[in-house]
């Protein structure tokens, strides 16, 4: 979690944008962070975020933009992988009013399932803004040396909708909805679309860490994958070649003195060199032979000895 901390704090630090771009953005936090909802009969704003610089980022902000006053509160919750802290930033008096001014509930006071259209078709400014604000509510980028992958999880297919409508308008075609479990998710793969994607956001210093480190990673999971290719290679003929010693004993046994010279020759050479490839016992004969012959005067040695074995079985 170091490299999503890091983002997440480099983002949050961001203090030198338009008026229009940080509603932006704290709409987009506020609406994938949870939203307006009821609680104990009342309406409240709520979003619980994994970040303590994004929550106190959207804190001053609704103070400083939409004149309401917020709460930080910390919490534990629990996941699958254990407790994890979170943070609630919570707009009780005035939170009707607070979503009108962000686009969390039309002029019609139905809630908006997606992003207010405002920020979908304003400037690029508010766009890359709203995707920040998405990203610091819910957002997850991978670890170098991982796959790589930076996806938002989305509080509804709408919004998820609205997000990818946004990256295609940053240029970015690679973001795509997928659906894990119940959650509808806006996820890009490709490492070049993710690098753009953090230097759009307002994250150049991030992009760089994370370029570079996955650069360092790709030569080490290669020497990796070629290491354990190498050990698969060589268990596969470490088993081959102990099932040859042993049936060219149990053929030495079943044919004692009744083994064709050129075949007693070639059974011995595998016994005694039991590592070494067919194109080197074929060069350890006498005289040097092709690996072929080397193998096929093993097989004739096998087969004669299999025959040999029902011929007596049936006796």
């Amino acid at each position: 979690m170091a490299l999503l901390d890091d983002v997440k704090s480099e983002l949050a630090a961001i203090d030198n944008d338009l008026p229009v771009a940080v509603m932006a953005q704290a709409a987009a936090m506020m609406r994938f962070g949870g939203g307006l909802r009821p609680v104990n009969n009342q309406a409240v704003v709520r979003a619980q975020l994994d970040s303590i610089d994004a929550s106190r980022w959207l804190q001053r902000t609704i103070s400083t933009h939409f004149h309401r006053q917020a709460i930080v509160t910390q919490v534990m919750r629990s996941t699958p992988m254990g407790q994890v802290r979170r943070y609630d930033v919570l707009v009780e008096r005035g939170a009707t009013a607070l979503a009108l001014q962000a686009g969390l509930l039309d002029r019609r006071m139905h809630l908006v399932k997606g992003l207010p259209s405002e920020i979908i078709t304003g400037n690029i400014a508010q766009v890359k803004a709203a995707w920040r604000g998405a990203f610091l509510a819910r957002g997850f980028i991978s670890e170098p040396g991982e796959a790589g992958f930076l996806e938002v999880v989305c509080p509804s297919r709408e919004a998820a909708l609205a997000l990818e409508d946004a990256a295609r308008r940053l240029g970015i075609t690679s973001a795509k909805i997928r659906q894990v479990r119940s959650s509808e998710r806006v996820t890009m793969r490709d490492p070049d679309a993710i690098e753009r994607m953090l230097n759009l956001m307002g994250a150049p210093r991030s992009a760089r860490e994370w370029t570079g480190k996955r650069s360092d990673a790709e030569p080490r999971t290669k020497t990796n994958r070629l290491a354990n290719f190498d050990d698969a290679n060589m268990r596969r003929s470490a088993k081959a070649a102990a099932e040859a010693i042993s049936k060219v004993n149990h053929a030495f046994e079943v044919l004692g003195d009744d083994v064709p010279d050129n075949l007693r020759a070639a059974g011995q050479l595998r016994l005694d060199h039991p590592e070494a490839s067919l194109e080197e016992l074929g060069r350890k004969a006498t005289p040097p032979i092709t690996k072929d012959a080397i193998a096929g005067r093993i097989r004739r040695l096998l087969q004669l000895a299999d025959k040999v074995s029902k011929s007596q079985s049936r006796d």
